[in-house]
């Protein structure tokens, strides 16, 4: 007879929240297992798109640690104004989304390898993990009034904002795997 698998997610030490650190031993888990599904990835196909003005893996990649960032800065740190580059390397807006149509990517991300994605997602998650040790369970209920840029406003609480990056990195992990799919079929030459 063998050995069951076990799948088990645990809060993490250290925080004074263990609502917060469940949250954040779950995101530690989806990067580990996005780490390893590109850990073999070549700088061509983090840059592929499969036609101009859709994202690269690269692109999706950087977002991912713009946005924990960012949204870290606005909800835990209250600060709206803050830049990312002092944070993980590169500004808000440097992974190029949204994207036009028919764009190429940025060529700031051009030649970049899984290490330098890898990078600017430790640093992003350093950044969140650090400000969410200090996050107690009555912070979870606060509220946060958001102004967007079309002027509209939206009301979200710090609760929100731990569900949001954690399912925002899920969603684009999937666009990931998905491109990475894409990317080995244009690879393989049509059989006639």
């Amino acid at each position: 007879m063998s050995t069951p698998q076990r799948s088990t997610i645990h809060p993490l030490p250290g925080f004074r929240s263990q609502e917060v650190a469940s949250f954040i031993a779950q995101m530690d888990d989806q990067s580990r297992l996005l780490a390893d599904r590109i850990k073999d990835i070549t700088p061509d196909e983090l840059e592929w798109q499969p036609k101009p003005g859709m994202n690269t893996i690269g692109m999706l990649l950087a977002h991912l640690a713009i946005v924990e960032a960012w949204w870290t800065c606005l909800v835990v740190k209250g600060e709206a104004d803050a830049k990312g580059e002092p944070i993980i390397g590169i500004g808000w807006d440097d992974d190029g989304m949204p994207i036009a149509e028919e764009a190429k990517p940025p060529a700031s991300l051009a030649g970049k390898n899984p290490a330098y994605y890898t990078e600017l997602m430790r640093k992003a998650r350093a950044f969140v993990t650090d400000a969410a040790k200090g996050v107690l369970d009555y912070d979870l209920e606060r509220e946060i009034t958001r102004k967007r840029p079309d002027g509209t406003e939206r009301i979200i609480n710090v609760r929100w904002y731990f569900y949001h990056i954690l399912e925002h990195f899920s969603g684009h992990f999937g666009q990931v795997l998905l491109l990475r799919h894409l990317y080995r079929t244009a690879q393989v030459p049509a059989k006639t």
